[in-house]
Formats: C-alpha cells, sequence, structure tokens
C-alpha cells in the first residue's frame, strides 16, 4: 500500500466474464432494492408530473387517507419483475462498454465512463421504456374507474389500441433520458468513488458500505437535477391518452408546453425526485458492491 494519497495510483483491471455473471447477479439484487426503497417516492413524483397537486406532501396525505398505504405500491409488480433486469443491463452493459472505450491496463477517464453509462442507458431503454410506461399508467389511473386490472392487461390494452408504438410511447424521451441521465449517474459514482479511494490510499474494494452509499447516493442526485426536465415530458407522453383524447402528437409539443409552464412546468416533481435519489441510487450501489463481494 502506498504511504500517501499521492502516491497512490488504482490498477485497471479488464473484467471477464466472471465480472459480467456478477454484474448480472448484483444489478438484479440492486433493481430490486431500488423498487422497495423507491416506489413510494415514485409514485407521488409522477402524480404531482403528470396531475399537478399542491405539493408532495399534500399529496401524499391524499393518497393515504383515500387509497390506503397499500396505494404508494401501486404497480410495483412490472418494476419488480423488470427493474431488476434492467439494472442488470445496465452495470453488464456499462462494464463492456468502459472495457471497449478504455485503453489495456489504464483507468478509464471521466469522459469514457460518461459515454459508457449513456451507452448502457439507451441499451437498457429498450426494456426500460415499455416498463416504465405500464408504470405509469397505473400509478396515474382513477383509483374509482381503473382502465386496467393489473400490469398485463395494460400491456396487452395498449398492443390493441396501436400496437408496438403505443407500447413505445414516449421512446423519444426515454432515451434522452437513459442516455444522458445513466451517463451522469455512472460518471458521478465512479468519480467519487475513485476519488475516495484516491485520497485514502485504499483499493474502491476496501471502502466502507457508509462511503459506498454517500457515493451512490450523490450520484443519484445528479442523475436528476440535470435529467428531470426530460423525465416530466416522458411521464406526460406516457399517461396521455389516445385518439381524440391524445394532447401530446411529438416529443417536441409536449416538451413545449412543459417549458411553457403548462402544468407546473419541467421541473414539477423535482423535490420528491430528489428526495427518492439518494435513499434509492445509495441503496442500490451499495447492494451491487456487497453481493460483487460475496460472489467474489
Amino acid at each position: 500500500m502506498a504511504s500517501s494519497a499521492e502516491s497512490f495510483t488504482p490498477v485497471y483491471t479488464p473484467p471477464g466474464w466472471r465480472d459480467n455473471v456478477k454484474d448480472l447477479a448484483a444489478g438484479a439484487t440492486g433493481g430490486v432494492a431500488q423498487v422497495v426503497i423507491g416506489q413510494p417516492f415514485d409514485l407521488v413524483k409522477v402524480r404531482l408530473q403528470t396531475q399537478g397537486g399542491s405539493g408532495a406532501l399534500s399529496l401524499t396525505q391524499q393518497i393515504w387517507q383515500r387509497e390506503g398505504p397499500l396505494a404508494f405500491y401501486k404497480g410495483s409488480l412490472v418494476p419488480l419483475l423488470g427493474v431488476g433486469a434492467c439494472v442488470s443491463i445496465q452495470f453488464s452493459a456499462f462494464h463492456y462498454f468502459q472495457h471497449q472505450l478504455t485503453s489495456h491496463n489504464r483507468p478509464p477517464t471521466l469522459p469514457q465512463t460518461y459515454l459508457s453509462g449513456a451507452l448502457a442507458g439507451l441499451t437498457n431503454s429498450i426494456l426500460s421504456g415499455p416498463i416504465e410506461h405500464i408504470r405509469i399508467r397505473l400509478q396515474t389511473q382513477p383509483q374509482a374507474h381503473p382502465l386496467y386490472t393489473g400490469p398485463w392487461h395494460c400491456a396487452l390494452t395498449l398492443l390493441r389500441t396501436g400496437g408496438l408504438p403505443a407500447l413505445y410511447r414516449g421512446q423519444t424521451a426515454t432515451l434522452i433520458r437513459e442516455g444522458h441521465g445513466i451517463g451522469i449517474w455512472f460518471a458521478t459514482y465512479e468519480g467519487l468513488l475513485s476519488l475516495a479511494a484516491k485520497r485514502q490510499s485504499l483499493t474502491r474494494e476496501s471502502l466502507p458500505n457508509w462511503q459506498i452509499a454517500l457515493c451512490g447516493a450523490l450520484a443519484g442526485e445528479m442523475l436528476w437535477l440535470l435529467s428531470h426536465p426530460i423525465d416530466v415530458v416522458k411521464s406526460r407522453m406516457q399517461s396521455d391518452g389516445f385518439g381524440k383524447d391524445q394532447k401530446y402528437r411529438s416529443f417536441r409539443e409536449a416538451w413545449g408546453v412543459a417549458v411553457r409552464g403548462g402544468g407546473g412546468g419541467v421541473w414539477k416533481g423535482l423535490g420528491t425526485a430528489l428526495l427518492r435519489a439518494g435513499p434509492v441510487s445509495g441503496g442500490t450501489f451499495v447492494v451491487v458492491e456487497m453481493v460483487r463481494k460475496v460472489l467474489g
């Protein structure tokens, strides 16, 4: 071990197939943790973005009183089944692209890390797009007269309504948010983790869990600060009606309405998103790192 932080240089080791298996397993576990921790926050965020309201606390109280505590996990079956797969794809694709973009035996630069994360986010969006669309439909449907009996009914209804384009509504916004957002997420996390390890002359594997959680939490805050406006547009498009009830014909139109301030503007629900981001992101990275250590 080096005697000072200034003389410590982390060694980059290219990933092998065992690392890919660990990424998949750790990502799946981290995805489940992400849903369990973040679903109540996400429900409030989506409703604020799509239906407005006086504030997150007031809306939370209304949901509790009118729909009961289980309402905060409305639409969670699809995320539980799908987010684990999505996070698995994110981590395995991230390390794959990072390996492709990085010179052998040299640690990746911050731009390389961002690009690797962005490519992982774009790859993941193929699966995350329809999963989030279904979740948002279930979270925003009327309580008194629900339109869908569950996630599978929702998916089939969308397919019958307009085929794959209906299922993938808002995909342009999803691609932008996932690409830029996941790029920021991994770049911030890896940058902070490397800085913490270097300052303490430690390897990243030996950092305590609280530091991993802190780096992950800050990465989550940065993700949502820099991608929230796109997420607002995505939520509006994916909760929009069909046919004569459709308000937004394109991403550009939805963006224009949001920017002009209709229904709260592009920053509606940001407070709830940031409140959710810290524990969800920190918990995800801690679980992922713990599972990777257990798997050796």
